[in-house]
């Protein structure tokens, strides 16, 4: 039995939308760190996570995208891996208790390149991923969320250091697939579910990338592959940043990503949320559109 659909029961699932985006909003500067909020501002991460729940999403996701120590060293934030990860999985889950949803501890790229290509092995970003990991754990989260990756060798790191801290955690795992329908490495949907549905994940998808349009066609590719018992993941950024004045915003609205939502569930889609640019009113869109 796949261990999501046991914990999500029936029907499409609603997932909440960007919160780096959010976070700028509300000051976080461009290129700086949002995981030191979970220390230095938990108050604004937790309404993020709030205004999601509110809007009806079933699974928050912790504010740790860029919780690897390789990524945390860009800010001289190396020595709080521990900290930062264990602080967004506290926030998350005191919120998701509140609402009776559930929380995706995040692992985002390390942002170094595997060998060949690059000097990180296997074994050293499997460490990099664990360290991460044991500080959601104790934050308490429910599942594990392996997202926006391009690498198949990452994702593979993800899942086995998913598998030795958190052994009974349901695992998700999504790519970009933002170059041509497939990732920067390379990687087609297809080809991904086909790889990660044999490493053992419970759901496979997409998240990012390049608007909704493109989004459908990459569903329609994860669908077409599926093996009977995996679920299959969506999470569209709100089209494509446009610049107004002296900020980006993203042009596709609360109403575009509803029907977005509603194409998703035709395909078979059984996750849907959103991602960069998406704010808690495309995720209430979202769940009217799916409910």
């Amino acid at each position: 039995m796949n261990r999501l659909a046991e914990l999500l029961g029936d029907g499409t699932v609603v997932l909440d939308g960007g919160m780096g985006t959010l976070l700028q909003e509300r000051g976080l500067e461009d290129g700086g760190a949002g995981e030191l909020w979970n220390a230095d501002r938990p108050e604004v991460v937790r309404a993020a996570h709030e205004q999601y729940a509110a809007a009806g999403a079933r699974v928050l996701t912790t504010n740790t995208f860029g919780g690897t120590r390789p990524r945390l060293r860009m800010h001289g934030l190396e020595d709080r891996v521990h900290e930062l990860n264990a602080a967004a999985a506290g926030i998350a889950r005191e919120v998701a208790d509140e609402h009776g949803v559930l929380v995706a501890g995040g692992l985002g790229p390390t942002g170094e390149l595997l060998v060949p290509l690059g000097t990180l092995t296997p074994d050293e970003a499997q460490q990099l991923f664990e360290e991460q990991l044991r500080g959601l754990a104790e934050g308490g989260i429910d599942l594990v969320l392996i997202e926006t990756m391009s690498d198949l060798a990452e994702v593979e790191a993800a899942v086995r250091a998913a598998r030795a801290v958190v052994p009974d955690l349901p695992v998700v795992a999504t790519l970009s697939f933002d170059t041509n329908l497939r990732s920067m490495m390379g990687v087609r949907p297809g080809d991904a579910v086909t790889a990660l549905a044999a490493l053992g994940v419970d759901a496979v998808g997409a998240n990012c990338g390049r608007g909704p349009e493109e989004m459908e066609q990459i569903a329609a590719e994860l669908a077409r592959a599926r093996p009977e018992g995996l679920l299959l993941v969506a999470q569209s950024n709100a089209g494509l940043p446009q610049v107004v004045g002296d900020r980006f915003e993203y042009d596709a609205s609360p109403a575009d990503l509803a029907e977005h939502a509603r194409a998703l569930k035709e395909i078979g889609i059984d996750l849907v949320g959103a991602c960069c640019g998406s704010t808690p009113q495309h995720t209430a869109a979202i769940r009217e559109a799916v409910s």
